[in-house]
């Protein structure tokens, strides 16, 4: 009898050792990653849904947190991501399609959120269509911005490109030099409603520039871009006006690991409560249109999350 409670008790323990060893191997399955998240400037959409990002990431994977980088935007994310010196980047989709023509080694995880594109100017301007900014003074974004990116996109397809003089501001000071005179437009692409943008214009001090006419050109430039309309009341204007839609991507390297990139794609969607509350840019974070980030392709480990999703 009392050799049998000892081969129970021995039995009992070797399950439970087994059992504590598979619990183990679950927990520290990607022990000892650590990740690094090429976000943009401090308190903009990105670096905030980066930093929620990072902590979701952290405890779903039970890893050391991943180091946010504050950069300058789009490009220098993605040549981060494809340099080495960051393993995700939160990248406009237009600066990583052609990015993606020079360099197939990008893959990406997930469509996020979209930007609208902004052609800001003062109410009381005599420029209404974006044929009129010929000769003008214009802002066009941080250096190295996806704004700037875009903003030489569109003068481009105006053929506007050398016959306006351009600079480089952020936001906030891209519409302090607006209303104290300094430029006469400047490009803002972000989400609705931009706030700095919104809360300036309670007095009706700025407008917006419908783009309709220029959309054919964009979008034969690339085919990332997609047409939207910015509701009138979405910044107190006299009626709403057409304007461009670009995505935006989280790119990873095609090198990383499928497992990795799996776990990344799971954790951005058991965190979209939380992305929702730091930024409600981060409400239209969804399976179905997660999948939606052609030309570039899925990373392998992203496709086999989704594919789970149907089954």
């Amino acid at each position: 009898m009392a050799r049998t409670r000892r081969k129970r008790a021995l039995a009992m323990a070797a399950a439970l050792l087994t059992f504590a060893a598979l619990l183990t191997g679950c927990s520290s399955g990607f022990a000892g990653l650590r990740l690094r998240i090429a976000a943009g400037n401090p308190g903009g959409v990105y670096d905030t849904l980066a930093q929620t990002l990072a902590t979701a990431w952290q405890s779903g994977l039970d890893i050391e947190r991943p180091q946010v980088l504050q950069t300058q935007g789009s490009p220098d994310n993605v040549t981060k991501v494809l340099s080495g010196a960051a393993d995700v980047g939160f990248v406009a989709a237009d600066v990583a399609a052609d990015t993606y023509k020079k360099n197939p080694g990008l893959r990406t995880l997930a469509r996020i959120h979209d930007d609208y594109l902004h052609i800001v100017v003062r109410t009381d301007s005599a420029i209404h269509s974006v044929a009129d900014l010929r000769g003008k003074r214009i802002a066009i974004g941080s250096p190295a911005s996806g704004v700037e990116y875009i903003a030489s996109q569109l003068l481009k397809a105006a053929r506007l490109d050398g016959s306006v003089s351009t600079t480089t501001r952020g936001l906030e000071d891209s519409v302090k030099a607006l209303l104290n005179g300094d430029v006469d437009a400047f490009f803002w692409s972000g989400g609705l409603p931009t706030p700095l943008i919104a809360g300036q214009n309670d007095t009706k001090s700025l407008r917006l520039l419908d783009i309709a006419d220029q959309m054919p050109r964009m979008q034969t430039l690339n085919q990332v871009y997609g047409t939207a309309s910015i509701p009138a009341s979405m910044y107190n204007q006299d009626g709403p006006v057409t304007t461009l839609l670009v995505p935006n991507f989280l790119v990873v390297p095609a090198a990383m690991s499928d497992d990795v990139a799996e776990a990344l794609v799971r954790g951005l969607f058991d965190a979209r409560a939380e992305l929702a509350r730091a930024n409600p840019a981060a409400l239209s974070i969804d399976v179905h249109p997660g999948i939606e980030t052609q030309p570039i392709p899925l990373h392998p480990g992203a496709l086999r999350y989704y594919r789970a999703q149907k089954d």
